[in-house]
């Protein structure tokens, strides 16, 4: 070798190591500005991290539940309900087309970016709600496009749990939601009766902002880089309607998201107008307005925790759908006639027993998805209940109208500007006692909660179609893994693989 060579040799030896030593800088750059923008939080992923993520966002909302009602009266005098069935609807169609989409990516992108995006949406709305009501309401309905905390949250428990455990997850989801409302009104409407709405609102957004900070610096990733799937962004995979003819596509979650849209339907309707409803139907003061929440939110916890865990160990998720929906029946038709306040605090405890329809979908559903489609299937059946959030309200007001029951509850204009406050309020509770005898003289108080048990029963029906989940004595579930094997949901690569190693 010559003397040349050997100095080209060396040369090309130190432009490697000076090429090697570039890349570990660059890696290492990379890495440390990962961390700034996305800090891996604390701790390994748990059940717990989504939990604590639920509890803030809701109970934020939970605090502004009057100063909602408030709002909406004065922006929408007139056809009050109505206005808020559209409102809601827009939201709903949004959330009903964007969350196959949003958690489709969650499996591509990871969970935690997600949930610091849909957390921030679902509550920037807030500050606005005395500043510009209308834009409050604007950001409300397109707030629905990221709107799917639920659906990610979902998936971030299915990455953490195995599918014994999973069942009981979701359950714990569901009764934090509820816990997050035990309290929540009550405590909104005592510091807005010592203070004003606008440090109720103040307190939501700091709640929200709350939450946010804990996502990003608290909550570890719970999807492994190994289980992600390596998409490209494409139409085909940001087209919305495409994760609804998948729909279709598959008996199973077809099924699943029929009995989702009659289910909930009805339970969105309720939630939209129920307070209201309790005011003016059965004269409920806003105390016991706030007691009625609290013991049906304690209800929710108990069954939501301990009775599902029972109902899922010696029956299975099929069987826990038909008990959820079988209260759903009785508890909608008990406030359809109700006229007495008793039976409507029975109903709320039904009400409580059949929160334990969802969470036991959400975990028969799980069973089907592959583990880097668990946010894909989540939010297919998630977006469906997004758009029983819009129908929902809207249903239950058209309905309320077509019957001519005005749940406004605001009063004349003209007594409020001229007759003295100790006048207003003998005035509204005349006007409370007159529209409450008006409704006790129909034969049907509540016609929309009669229609929604109607739709109720229809999916009792169709849940009878699903496959059986009962477990064996071992509490294994042994019929759902044999019936995974045979057909996995949304496996859509399945005959390409197929054809590959043929």
């Amino acid at each position: 070798m010559t003397d040349y060579e050997a100095d080209v040799e060396k040369t090309q030896m130190m432009d490697n190591d000076n090429d090697d030593e570039d890349e570990a800088k660059h890696a290492k750059f990379k890495n440390r500005r990962y961390t700034l923008l996305k800090p891996p939080g604390f701790g390994k992923p748990s059940v717990y991290h989504g939990l604590v993520v639920i509890f803030l966002e809701f109970f934020a909302w939970g605090l502004l539940t009057n100063p909602v009602i408030s709002t909406l009266n004065k922006t929408f005098p007139t056809h009050t309900f109505l206005m808020n069935g559209v409102i809601h609807g827009v939201k709903g169609l949004l959330t009903f087309l964007s969350s196959p989409l949003l958690g489709a990516y969650s499996d591509v992108w990871g969970r935690k970016s997600f949930l610091l995006i849909t957390v921030f949406f679902t509550c920037c709305p807030i500050p606005l709600m005395k500043i510009s009501p209308m834009w409050y309401f604007a950001l409300i309905s397109i707030s629905g496009l990221f709107s799917v905390t639920f659906s990610v949250v979902y998936s971030y428990v299915a990455d953490v749990t195995d599918e014994n455990s999973r069942s009981a997850a979701y359950g714990l989801v569901t009764a934090t939601f509820a816990a997050s409302l035990i309290t929540s009104p009550a405590i909104g409407a005592h510091l807005a009766r010592l203070y004003s709405e606008n440090f109720v609102i103040a307190l939501g957004t700091a709640v929200a902002i709350l939450d946010l900070i804990f996502i990003f610096f608290v909550v570890p990733e719970s999807l492994p880089e190994r289980l992600r799937t390596d998409q490209k962004i494409s139409w085909d995979k940001i087209d919305p309607f495409a994760a609804l003819r998948n729909i279709t596509h598959d008996r199973f979650i077809c099924l699943i998201c029929l009995i989702v849209l009659l289910s909930y339907l009805p339970e969105a309707g309720q939630y939209s107008c129920f307070f209201v409803y309790l005011r003016l139907m059965l004269g409920f003061s806003e105390d016991e307005i706030a007691y009625f929440i609290a013991f049906v939110g304690i209800f929710s916890c108990i069954a939501q925790t301990a009775l599902l865990a029972c109902l899922q160990r010696y029956f299975g998720s099929k069987e826990t759908i038909m008990v959820g929906l079988f209260f759903q029946i009785v508890q909608l038709a008990a406030y359809g006639i109700a006229t007495s306040n008793w039976v409507m605090w029975f109903a709320g405890g039904l009400a409580a027993l059949s929160s334990v329809t969802y969470p036991s979908i959400s975990a028969f559903v799980s069973v089907y998805a592959k583990d880097n489609q668990q946010g894909l299937v989540q939010g297919m059946v998630n977006g469906v209940r997004g758009l029983c959030n819009g129908l929902g309200p809207a249903l239950f007001g058209f309905i309320f109208y077509l019957f001519d029951v005005n749940l406004n509850e605001s009063v004349s204009p003209t007594l409020s500007t001229t007759m003295p406050t100790r006048l207003n309020h003998t005035s509204i509770r005349v006007m409370e006692k007159q529209m409450y005898l008006s409704m006790l003289t129909r034969d049907v108080p509540g016609p929309p909660f009669l229609f929604g048990a109607l739709l109720a029963t229809v999916a009792l029906m169709f849940c009878l179609l699903l496959p059986n989940s009962k477990p064996e004595s071992n509490g294994l579930y042994v019929d759902a893994r044999i019936i995974e094997q045979k057909a996995r949901l949304l496996n859509l690569e399945s005959d390409s693989h197929d054809h590959v190693l043929t």
